[in-house]
């Protein structure tokens, strides 16, 4: 077993018209024991932009401190909030750092450009980046996740379409995968502001 599949994760972030959706699911385990159900795995890294950490969850829980506090940083310096893709630089730049010893987890960063246009990406653990302009995927059942995401996408959905694709996305795709799953939560993120809504799956 890898040990980026140690804790298990699924996280999916997917575009739409003038918003941008990231979710993920709620379990924290041991290998194949259940520890817990409720955790975190997404962050709010400013008002348009969230980025998911699927990985190791000791690892999750550094990265998350170590992002918040370069962001603290960049505001204090540049005196405004940081752009999607500057942060997407600065995720690629951190991860690359600690190529020799990196931190096992595999981000993806959604968030709006300043034209409210969506902008998603994810990296592998050493800071590789790939940037698209429909879905990207991460954790323990990215082969599911690929394969509905294929099958659901559809260009220019509006937020409510993006939910229910992104929910009906992840909750078919944890049922296939037993490291990942307990329910789950979407965050959809629109020029006003960011919309969040919890799912219930199967508690097996």
């Amino acid at each position: 077993m890898s040990i980026l599949e140690y804790n298990g994760a699924a996280i999916l972030a997917m575009t739409g018209k003038n918003c941008v959706g990231i979710c993920s699911d709620s379990r924290l385990g041991n290998q194949a024991q259940t520890v817990a159900t409720d955790f975190e795995k997404i962050f709010k890294m400013g008002d348009k932009l969230m980025v998911g950490l699927p990985g190791l969850a000791t690892d999750v829980i550094t990265m998350k401190e170590l992002l918040t506090f370069r962001l603290n940083l960049y505001r204090l310096r540049e005196e405004r909030e940081i752009k999607p893709e500057t942060f997407s630089a600065l995720m690629s730049h951190i991860l690359y750092q600690k190529r020799f010893g990196p931190y096992f987890v595999e981000p993806i960063v959604a968030g709006l450009k300043e034209d409210n246009t969506p902008f998603i990406s994810a990296f592998d653990l050493i800071g590789a980046p790939v940037v698209t302009d429909d879905f990207v995927v991460g954790g323990t059942c990215t082969n599911n996740l690929y394969g509905m995401c294929e099958s659901f996408y559809r260009p220019d959905m509006d937020k409510d379409e993006l939910f229910e694709t992104m929910a009906q996305c992840l909750l078919t795709s944890v049922d296939r995968d037993a490291l990942s799953g307990w329910g789950g939560v979407v965050h959809i993120i629109t020029p006003e502001g960011i919309m969040s809504k919890t799912l219930k799956g199967r508690q097996d």
